[in-house]
């Protein structure tokens, strides 16, 4: 299966009449936040496949014109041909926006999603806005990531974190990647391709 994810800027790539060519493969679509709902809906639209998101911060439009044709994954947990996803929107609370978070509110969403976790056997990728704290975060107000994503990851050990909001620009995929234990948690800004295998990740797809 081969995943596509974008977040936080739009790119050439994936703009307008965009060569799918590079995407013909791709079987879903992540948005991790940041993005314009025209921008996720003529992707899901160009590429004909499902589109799941999570907001950005900056996603305020997204209450009144939501994405068409595309589905909010939030505090969701969905099964796609055999892989568990789930997602959860929004930055550190910075400035009391709508899309921002403290650490207890974001520990308390996690919570409301456990029974259905324990109960649903895990989950094989984590779909969010920001990175855990310390991993590939920043320290200011609203680029910190968030602690009660570690222990999500340390709890479930999902095989793959996908998150935007931090910008970075990298020259190989690799530099995208961190290890946390059994999980390979990936910095998806601009856009990222996946490729799962049915074997637990070893450093590679």
């Amino acid at each position: 299966m081969k995943i596509l994810s974008v977040s936080d800027i739009v790119v050439a790539e994936l703009s307008g009449r965009f060569d799918v060519g590079p995407f013909k493969d791709v079987d879903l679509v992540l948005g991790c936040g940041d993005l314009p709902p025209e921008y996720l809906a003529a992707i899901r639209q160009r590429l004909d496949v499902p589109l799941y998101y999570v907001r950005g911060n900056h996603d305020i439009r997204y209450q009144n014109a939501p994405p068409t044709g595309c589905r909010n994954l939030h505090q969701r947990r969905i099964d796609f041909k055999g892989v568990r996803i789930m997602g959860l929107e929004g930055s550190r609370w910075y400035n009391g926006g709508p899309v921002q978070y403290r650490e207890f509110q974001m520990r308390q969403m996690i919570w409301r999603m456990l029974p259905g976790l324990w109960f649903g056997g895990g989950v094989d990728i984590v779909a969010t806005h920001a990175p855990p704290r310390h991993i590939n975060d920043a320290e200011d107000r609203c680029h910190r990531g968030f602690k009660s994503f570690l222990k999500l990851i340390s709890r479930f050990k999902p095989r793959y974190f996908i998150h935007g909001h931090i910008h970075s620009h990298f020259a190989a995929t690799e530099q995208r990647r961190t290890r946390v234990g059994n999980t390979q948690v990936i910095n998806t800004f601009g856009y990222h391709l996946l490729e799962l295998t049915h074997a637990q990740p070893d450093g590679s797809d």
